[in-house]
């Protein structure tokens, strides 16, 4: 399988970084191949302009869409892997998805003016770590809100199966193991994905 993994993490020493790290090494392991796109490495341009309108509108695509369009086309699977800030996604991937994930390429309206999806075929996986514990999340309805948005209000909206939505609660605050053990339940998660 392809696999194409969207990364926002602007530190490359961060827990993210690890797991960035093993998921590449894990479905290496098996055979898959995959690419990486490091929004903050690219210095990936997130905000979506006028002229990004006017473009479309003109029937083209600016070129760094473009470019970021085969690499989408060409995935079976869509990762995504960045931190939870302010109960979101991350300003770099929010633009990233903003800007790249644009009708006409990831979705369209029909006839009824009902959303159709145009990437169907296609799998995505979510990846996430907080700061606040998992169970605080839980409890207050944050995590479905989190799946909700992204499986449902990206992957979903544009015809991707969402297959998985793994959450790394704590992390600034439990030890070396702790987060050892992270990185062990995410292999096992990915090898019985994929």
């Amino acid at each position: 399988m392809k696999h194409l993994i969207l990364y926002a993490h602007p530190n490359p020493k961060s827990f993210n970084a690890a797991i960035l790290e093993t998921t590449v090494k894990t479905l290496e392991s098996k055979g898959h191949q995959v690419t990486t796109r490091d929004l903050y490495k690219m210095n990936f341009d997130p905000v979506l302009k006028g002229s990004d309108f006017e473009t479309f509108q003109s029937g083209k695509v600016p070129v760094d869409i473009e470019k970021e369009h085969g690499y989408i086309v060409d995935a079976d699977v869509i990762t995504m892997i960045y931190p939870i800030w302010w109960t979101g996604i991350p300003a770099m991937l929010k633009g990233y998805i903003d800007r790249v994930f644009s009708y006409g390429f990831a979705y369209k309206h029909n006839e009824q003016e009902l959303t159709v999806g145009l990437l169907t075929g296609k799998k995505g996986l979510i990846i996430n770590t907080q700061g606040t514990p998992a169970e605080h999340y839980d409890s207050i309805g944050m995590t479905d809100a989190l799946k909700k948005t992204a499986d449902t209000g990206i992957f979903d909206f544009c015809g991707v199966e969402p297959v998985g939505h793994i959450f790394f609660g704590s992390v600034p605050a439990v030890d070396d193991s702790v987060r050892k053990d992270m990185l062990e339940t995410l292999k096992s998660k990915l090898t019985s994905l994929f």
